[in-house]
């Protein structure tokens, strides 16, 4: 996972990926042979597994920094890294012999002057990062391409000195950069289409999975990211579940890796934090990207996460981790009726059937039935209070109902006990376990997956990459178990829009109103099914 931001705005015309695309059509421009040397410059951990990717592709590889005796130190933890390959047989013997013999530390700049590619993975200083620019574009040749590794800053500020600024691109590596496959190849405002080109083809030469990208705040995977952390921390401060609930439901329901509040133990609370700062703030204060208070407050503590002992979660030592919380064992109805089509949910009623629950099928607008007459209704965006006098119960929505080994189920004050223990029993009669939250319009699930569908919507219509980049870059760069838009397609436009919609009537603060790219997207399905 990488924590990271870029800073500045995309303007459509200047930076359009789809369109810089279109103008590189039938241009030569071949990868960087690895008979050329690529410079790294900086030496800490990404600096060096950026190294160590060039290295292992063939290339000779200069690494400088400015502190002396650095270089020769990652020279020294290189080879380690390599012995260990060949210790764990994913390198051979001759072939460690050989990249050990093509890497070179570098103790000043001019011996760089023979790279083919300068990539630089140093402080995040935009005033550090233009002047090293400058001076490495009066040593290299003009035919050279200078590359940044930058997360946070501007790739068109960071070339706007330069006499050059068309060789320049941005390479977005993600930490380890030796094993996780994405690079984000972002264009600034003055790159050249071929330029792009050939570090995209270098890096894929390289095994990497390389996504074209707009100079845009959070580039793809840290821009479209943002609600996965902020839709969880919202439903906390809503006092509607616990951050071990949150996270087993994204898990467990969702399909996601890791949840969100023990991600960002992981990340760091204050590096989490500050990426989605920076992008609310480059964004001019976009409700869409507004932060946690509840995060600022834990960062103002001194809960970092992991790296300090305590974040949402403890890390001293014999510390248990708190367990989600899920329902006693509760007897299943012998039958319901299902009124319509679920939608996204239809895949339950095979499998209520396979556990011996009769089903009966009858006209609606998609609800289950409980024998005691309650409903129990896919989130949609509602509450359950707004329904009277009827009983409703809402359950969350899953990537894939039939592997999900948890169940999330929302009810309000005027639901009757003996209705919520009929909505648990029937999904533990499939083998769930069952969590039971506080009346919250959108659930967990859903809307976090209707917000990342809606800022990934937004970005392809912007032009800051294509829809296929875009799911490839969220699948690979943060382990998403599908891409939001791929996602968003298997829950239909109409689905998407309707659920941002309801929650942009619930909360009119402008952070749920679906863009015009959803908008767009619902009303040409509702123009093809009139058809």
């Amino acid at each position: 996972m990488s924590a990271d931001v870029s800073t500045n705005v995309t303007v459509r015309g200047s930076d359009d990926v789809t369109a810089r695309e279109t103008a590189a059509e039938g241009q030569d421009a071949a990868a960087v042979g690895p008979d050329r040397a690529v410079a790294v410059v900086g030496t800490g951990t990404m600096g060096q597994g950026i190294a160590q990717v060039a290295l292992v592709a063939g290339h000779p590889v200069r690494l400088y920094d400015s502190a002396p005796g650095r270089a020769a130190e990652a020279v020294a933890a290189l080879t380690a890294r390599l012995d260990r390959l060949v210790e764990k047989g994913r390198l051979d013997a001759a072939a460690r012999e050989a990249a050990v013999g093509r890497l070179h530390a570098a103790e000043d700049p001019a011996e760089l002057a023979d790279a083919a590619l300068v990539i630089e993975a140093i402080v995040e200083d935009l005033a550090v990062k233009q002047r090293l620019f400058a001076d490495l574009e009066k040593i290299v040749g003009d035919d050279a391409v200078l590359a940044t590794n930058t997360s946070s800053l501007s790739v068109t500020a960071i070339a706007g000195g330069l006499r050059l600024p068309g060789r320049f691109v941005g390479l977005h590596f993600f930490n380890p950069a030796p094993l996780l496959p994405l690079v984000e190849v972002v264009s600034g405002f003055a790159t050249d289409p071929d330029v792009a080109t050939r570090a995209y083809e270098t890096v894929k030469g390289w095994g990497k999975t390389p996504v074209r990208c707009a100079d845009t705040p959070g580039f793809i995977v840290n821009r479209v990211a943002r609600p996965f952390y902020a839709e969880a921390l919202r439903v906390f401060e809503e006092g509607a579940a616990d951050p071990a609930t949150i996270d087993a439901a994204l898990r467990e329901c969702g399909g996601f890796r890791m949840g969100p509040f023990e991600l960002t133990d992981l990340i760091g609370q204050d590096v989490n934090e500050a990426v989605t700062r920076s992008v609310w703030e480059s964004f001019y204060q976009d409700p869409k990207f507004t932060p946690s208070l509840a995060q600022r407050r834990l960062v103002e503590s001194g809960r970092l996460g992991r790296k300090s002992g305590h974040g949402w979660f403890s890390y001293a030592e014999g510390a248990e981790r708190p367990e989600p919380r899920t329902e006693a064992p509760a007897e299943a109805p012998k039958r319901i009726v299902v009124e319509g089509d679920l939608g996204p949910a239809e895949p339950l009623v095979a499998l209520f059937e396979e556990a011996g629950i009769a089903v009966r099928r009858k006209k609606g607008d998609g609800n289950i039935v409980l024998p005691g007459g309650g409903l129990l209704m896919l989130a949609d965006g509602e509450s359950s209070f707004e329904f009277f006098p009827e009983e409703i119960v809402y359950f969350d929505l899953a990537l894939d109902y039939a592997r999900a080994s948890r169940m999330v189920l929302s009810t309000g004050r005027r639901t009757a006990p003996e209705t919520l223990a009929e909505a648990v029993g029937l999904f533990q009669a499939l083998g769930k376990q069952v969590s039971v939250i506080g009346d919250v319009p959108g659930m967990i699930v859903a809307r976090t997956v209707a917000m990342l569908a809606d800022l990934a919507a937004d970005a392809v219509d912007r032009g800051v990459a294509t829809a296929e980049d875009v799911d490839t870059a969220m699948r690979l760069g943060v382990n998403y178990p599908a891409g939001p838009l791929e996602w968003a397609e298997k829950l239909g436009p109409r689905r998407v829009c309707d659920l941002l919609r309801a929650l942009h009537e619930r909360y009119p603060t402008g952070r749920y109103g679906p863009s015009q790219a959803v908008a767009r997207r619902c009303a040409e399905a509702d123009e093809e099914d009139s058809r």
